[in-house]
């Protein structure tokens, strides 16, 4: 296998909901970049407003952390980037509290991040998270088949499935 080619999957992967809330098609994203799948393909959650704990949606390692965001990479090569709300980065960490590390191993259903979806919204963000399959394409992803767009989700809820 060269670097950097995708992992071939022997089974399909499963991505846990990092948070819960409103199941919402990619297209939908109100920021251009994810909206387009420009970062790669998944779909986004529109969490409540309050405070929320996000999960890791899958086991692996903390490839990257910062308080608005994270990528974990699992052993057989799948990378999920956990997006908390559109711009949120310009709040530069306020209303964000980092649970683990980067590098850290952490299991499913593990806590990351703990952040206030409300204080997003009151200072005209959008708290919507894009969960998004990093290196695969749209026809490598799909809804796992008990959600819909627009399905009310719990955090460890199933949400998305690997195929390829």
């Amino acid at each position: 296998m060269s670097r950097g080619a995708p992992v071939v999957l022997v089974t399909p992967v499963v991505i846990l909901a990092p948070v819960p809330g409103r199941a919402v098609d990619l297209t939908a994203v109100p920021d251009p970049t994810f909206a387009q799948a420009i970062v790669g393909p998944g779909a986004a959650i529109d969490p409540p407003r309050g405070m929320i704990d996000a999960i890791a949606p899958i086991g692996g390692r903390l490839l990257k952390v910062f308080p608005h965001a994270y990528v974990i990479v699992s052993p057989d090569g799948i990378g999920v980037l956990v997006h908390l709300g559109i711009d949120t980065v310009e709040l530069r960490g306020e209303g964000f509290t980092l649970r683990a590390k980067q590098g850290d191993q952490v299991a499913a259903g593990d806590v990351i991040v703990s952040w206030d979806a409300a204080a997003v919204a009151a200072g005209g963000r959008d708290p919507i998270v894009p969960v998004i399959i990093l290196e695969r394409t749209p026809h490598d992803i799909t809804l796992a088949d008990t959600v819909t767009a627009g399905a009310d989700l719990a955090a460890g809820d199933l949400f998305l499935t690997v195929t390829s």
